[in-house]
This record gives C-alpha cells, sequence and structure tokens, in this order.
C-alpha cells in the first residue's frame, strides 16, 4: 500500500501539486479604470512532502518479498523466489540510493530550499508568506495546514496570480486573472474545486488516507484537505460567460457571481468579463 501511494503521489508533488486550499472564503473585485481587489481568508495545505519523503525512505530500508497467483493474489513464496528476489533488490541498491538523492533535492528545490524533514520547516514556510505583500495572517495549525488571511488591492496592469509564494516552483494557481488586449478579462479559479474526479492524486485520497495510516504509528489517518468554501465575483464590467449555477446578480458595484465549492463541485469557477474602453 505505501509503495502504492509513492507511485502515485511521487510524480505530482514533483510537477506542482504543492498547495491546495481547505475551508476559505474569497472575493475578487474587477472595476472600471483597472481596480482591483482580491481577498482569500481560510486554510491552505501544503503537503506532507516530509511523511511522504519518510515512507519511501523507510520502504527501501526493508526487503520484502512478493509473489502472485496466475489471478494476482498474494500467494507463499518459495525459498527460490525469496533468495532471486533478494538478489534482484540487492543489486538495484545503489540505484534506489541515486533515485531517492534526486528526488530529495527536486522537493528541495519546489520548497525553495527548504528541507521538508525538517522540525522547523513549517515557520520557515509561515516566515516567508508574511514578508511577502498581501499576506496579513499565516499560523500553521498542524501537519502542513495553514490558517492565513490575504489581501491585495490597486491596479489591474498586468496578469494576476494567487498564491505566489517566493523561492518556491510549481504551484498551481487557486486563481488566475489575465487580461486581454480588446478589453476582456479572463478570470479562472483551478484551485477551487475538488479534483477527485479529474486528478489522480486527490482521486486517491482514500487510498493515501490509509497508506499515511499504515506509516503513521498512531494508526489514525490525518486530514486530506478539500476545497470548501465560496468564490465570489463582483465587477462593474459587463459578464460575457460564466459557469455559475445562478448567473449574475445586481451589486451595489455592477453584477456579481458566486460560486460554492464543496466536495460534489468537479468544474473550477471560470468567468470572462468586458470593460467598454
Amino acid at each position: 500500500m505505501k509503495r502504492l501511494l509513492i507511485v502515485l503521489c511521487a510524480p505530482l508533488l514533483l510537477t506542482g501539486c504543492l498547495l491546495s486550499p481547505g475551508r476559505f472564503v474569497s472575493e475578487l473585485h474587477l472595476l472600471d479604470d483597472d481596480r482591483f481587489a482580491f481577498t482569500y481568508e481560510g486554510e491552505i495545505e501544503m503537503l506532507a512532502l516530509s511523511k511522504l519523503a519518510k515512507m519511501a525512505e523507510g520502504e527501501e530500508q526493508v526487503f520484502e518479498a512478493e509473489c502472485y497467483d496466475d489471478e494476482w493474489d498474494i500467494r507463499e513464496c518459495t525459498s527460490a523466489e525469496v533468495e532471486e528476489q533478494r538478489a534482484q533488490w540487492d543489486a538495484e541498491a545503489e540505484e534506489r540510493r541515486a533515485t531517492a538523492r534526486r528526488e530529495a533535492e527536486e522537493m528541495r528545490v519546489l520548497l525553495g530550499d527548504i528541507d521538508p524533514n525538517d522540525p522547523a520547516a513549517a515557520d520557515e514556510i509561515a516566515a516567508r508568506m508574511q514578508r511577502q505583500r498581501g499576506w496579513e495572517r499565516v499560523s500553521h495549525i498542524g501537519e502542513g495546514l495553514f490558517d492565513v488571511e490575504f489581501a491585495v488591492e490597486g491596479t489591474l496592469t498586468h496578469d494576476f496570480v494567487f498564491p505566489t509564494l517566493e523561492g518556491m516552483l510549481g504551484a498551481t494557481p487557486f486563481v488566475s486573472v489575465n487580461l486581454r488586449e480588446d478589453g476582456k478579462v479572463r478570470v479562472d479559479a483551478p484551485g477551487y474545486f475538488s479534483r477527485a474526479k479529474d486528478n489522480p492524486m486527490l482521486g486517491s485520497a482514500s487510498i493515501a488516507k490509509m497508506a499515511l495510516a499504515e506509516a503513521d504509528a498512531s494508526g489514525e489517518a490525518p486530514r486530506i484537505v478539500r476545497p470548501e468554501g465560496t468564490f465570489t465575483l463582483v465587477t462593474s464590467g459587463r459578464i460575457l460567460a460564466n459557469n455559475t449555477d445562478e448567473g449574475p446578480a445586481p451589486h451595489a458595484q455592477g453584477q456579481t457571481l458566486e460560486w460554492t465549492i464543496g466536495p460534489a463541485t468537479h468544474q473550477a469557477p471560470t468567468a470572462l468579463v468586458a470593460f467598454d474602453r
């Protein structure tokens, strides 16, 4: 089970699936004269890289022969099969160590040279967030889960992405705002929906829980965070397209769209807004 989790998760961890929203409330304002404001308040989870790294490391330290019958059911190995598998295991030892070193280095690069096995790693990540503009509150709750408050406003003269973390690579954006030459603004929130249907890692959450529980001395499965909250778009522009259930509603500043995010949400919020110039 632990080996299966490593196979499922390792490629995703190393290609940017580092951050995920938990319970949250988020709001984006797009107004005339390129004015904008964005807020996010709630939880952000950084995947437990240290747990996965320790699981992989522990797996390498113990040899265990595995044999299957014609129906792919586990059966007891013969002495000859055990010896054959042990010989192959020993022959591949250096290759396994090289792979472990490479993957550990890739993890450190993704985290901006922070060692995920360092007990102080979460505090260092929180400190990096707080020194960036917009992060008004960052506190580590435990197990890679942070309670945050982020707010920024100004003039939108270029594309906007949230979150961005100094020195950390490849984090999938929760929200992106892209400006077009014709006065249109595209809003996408790829982080604000449950990827259970489309993402192999989050779709394997039950597998992850069982495997992590097996690796945990307490035997208790840790909480695996899924996005749950609301995302609201307020704009004085013309809403050309959106994928909300109810469509635009009147607002003092123009119109508003609202998406309710939960376990049954399998489509990322998106909208297209036009400003006449």
